[in-house]
């Protein structure tokens, strides 16, 4: 009773990863362009969520098969990891952090479009995430989805922790960051607690989970900004890039062991092998798909993206140049063309063949001064 006392609230731990990612895509986005922005996240999300799709379906056709009912729409569906757009149900109800990852990214590609400064980032975090918890609130149609909802607090806030980080303390990002805070607050604490109920039958101290979302940005913070981040552990390095596979798998293999083995092993045996398990596929998937797909995936899709950004710029070129000449045209065509029989006029209306030709060698306006004519004129 006691460890599901604790453990429940690890229910934020989504939220946690969404501070994570507001830091690590700014950083990885700033000063890039946006091929390769796209092509890298393309790359870090898709071959990894193929291959845990790919053993989830595995597990719930061969394996387990009374542990989730599936069509092959559904996960043709999931494969393209737009879902949530279409809805249709995940394979793995993990998968939804997946959809709130995916819209801040294209936040973020907007964002590297326009240009990233430290200016810009300061406002879109005041910004944003208030203009996207109050269409939340107000159910304000397709925006909140656009906006991400209630998640954009804990993405901003991983952006100014970001800033502090690279540029050093100054008042305006902390502020920010305490509005962010609040913010979250507000919007998923209640959210959370309905959460915790549904799934686990306890009712959550709402002060601890209040400390737990507060959590969320002091880890991060904690990690990038206090001596902690001087650490160079290199297997520090391997256990971060395990954490995407491993969440992705952990949940329905991790059911499949406990209901296959609870009636067998005590309880605490039973979870260890539960973890066991789902690390070794987190081992496998980062060992054979991320570590030999993940870069050439992301080469080619850059290259790709630069062809296209070049075809794209050169059509609108071509487009831009031939409407300017078909306006030049239309203008050419409504200028009235000179009367028939009369001589075009000079200055004054008179005729420039009664205009006396100035002597060479004068000064326009003086009668005194004489310069050399220039040879050749």
């Amino acid at each position: 009773m006691l460890f599901r006392s604790v453990t429940v609230y690890f229910r934020v731990a989504p939220e946690l990863f969404f501070v994570v990612s507001g830091f690590a895509i700014l950083w990885t986005a700033w000063g890039r362009s946006v091929p390769q922005v796209v092509a890298s996240r393309l790359a870090r999300v898709y071959p990894t969520y193929w291959a845990a799709l790919a053993l989830t379906v595995l597990l719930l056709a061969v394996l387990w098969p009374e542990g989730k009912a599936l069509s092959a729409g559904d996960v043709a569906v999931n494969a393209t990891l737009l879902q949530s757009l279409v809805g249709v149900a995940h394979v793995d109800s993990v998968y939804w952090t997946l959809w709130a990852e995916l819209r801040f990214y294209l936040l973020v590609v907007v964002f590297v479009a326009v240009g990233i400064t430290r200016r810009r980032v300061l406002a879109v975090a005041a910004l944003w995430p208030l203009a996207a918890v109050l269409a939340t609130k107000a159910s304000a149609g397709v925006l909140p989805e656009l906006l991400v909802g209630r998640f954009a607090p804990f993405f901003a806030g991983g952006m100014l922790l970001f800033l502090v980080f690279r540029d050093g303390h100054a008042p305006l990002p902390w502020l920010l960051l305490a509005g962010n805070v609040g913010l979250a607050l507000w919007t998923s604490l209640p959210v959370l607690a309905r959460g915790v109920v549904e799934h686990t039958s306890h009712r959550p101290n709402h002060t601890l989970l209040a400390l737990s979302v507060v959590a969320c940005f002091g880890v991060v913070a904690l990690a990038a900004l206090s001596p902690l981040r001087r650490l160079r552990w290199a297997r520090l390095a391997t256990l971060g890039a395990l954490t995407y596979p491993l969440y992705l798998v952990h949940q329905l293999w991790g059911r499949w062991v406990i209901a296959s083995l609870r009636d067998v092993f005590p309880a605490p045996l039973t979870l260890a092998v539960a973890i066991t398990l789902a690390v070794a596929l987190a081992v496998v998937i980062h060992a054979g798909v991320e570590q030999r797909a993940s870069g050439p995936a992301r080469r080619s899709l850059e290259r790709a993206l630069v062809r296209l950004r070049a075809a794209v710029r050169e059509r609108v070129a071509r487009w831009s140049s031939r409407w300017s000449a078909q306006r030049s045209a239309q203008r050419s065509a409504r200028r009235p063309a000179p009367q028939e029989g009369r001589p075009p006029t000079g200055p004054g209306g008179s005729d420039p063949s009664r205009i006396p030709a100035q002597k060479p060698g004068l000064r326009s306006g003086s009668s005194s001064t004489v310069e050399p004519t220039p040879p050749g004129w």
